[in-house]
């Protein structure tokens, strides 16, 4: 147990049954009457973003989340196989759990992992990622650097907006957050 005092970004809570990972608060102390906390809660498993407010000082839930290093190894089926780095023990994550980020996963790439009680809850990537392109349209005769944008299929099978310039089997950095070019690499 926590007081909203307590409250720190990223920290999860345990709200209802359901887990709610903080992504942003606010301590509000008005002229008038007691002061309360704004925040704003993505629950774990759906995604979902809520805003709540609570009373100063009220006690909520935390929930115990495990984050540990492991590496990528392959996908099989609708499974994503994950290896431990220090105990080299071997987990299953679905595709659901997963989600998105299955688009920059590279085989031995590492990432986090949080689990709750032993329950996957979902795959953290670094912030950006080194991809090659595999197919992308060739650029015509007077594109320049500060042109416009075409679309661009990356090895994970992901497509990427890249400058008119890029060609076929260049190395590129994408964000992991948002799907966005930032650069050859």
């Amino acid at each position: 147990m926590a007081t909203t005092n307590d409250l720190k970004n990223g920290m999860v809570l345990n709200l209802d049954g359901e887990l709610w990972s903080v992504v942003e608060f606010q301590h509000v102390k008005p002229g008038k009457g007691g002061a309360f906390v704004r925040t704003t809660l993505k629950n774990v498993l759906t995604g979902k973003i809520v805003d709540k407010t609570f009373n100063a000082g009220t006690k909520v839930d935390t929930a115990t989340v495990d984050k540990r290093s492991m590496q990528y190894l392959y996908d099989d089926g609708d499974d994503f196989i994950f290896m431990d780095l220090n105990t080299y023990d071997q987990i299953h994550i679905n595709r659901g759990t997963v989600g998105d980020t299955a688009n920059w996963l590279l085989p031995e790439a590492e990432v986090t992992v949080a689990t709750h009680e032993g329950t996957p809850l979902y795959v953290e990537l670094p912030a950006s990622v080194v991809v090659e392109i595999t197919y992308t349209e060739p650029g015509l005769q007077g594109d320049r650097s500060s042109g416009g944008t075409k679309p661009a299929t990356v090895e994970t099978g992901a497509t990427v907006q890249v400058p008119l310039f890029v060609s076929n089997g260049e190395k590129i950095k994408v964000d992991t957050r948002d799907g966005r070019y930032l650069g050859r690499a």
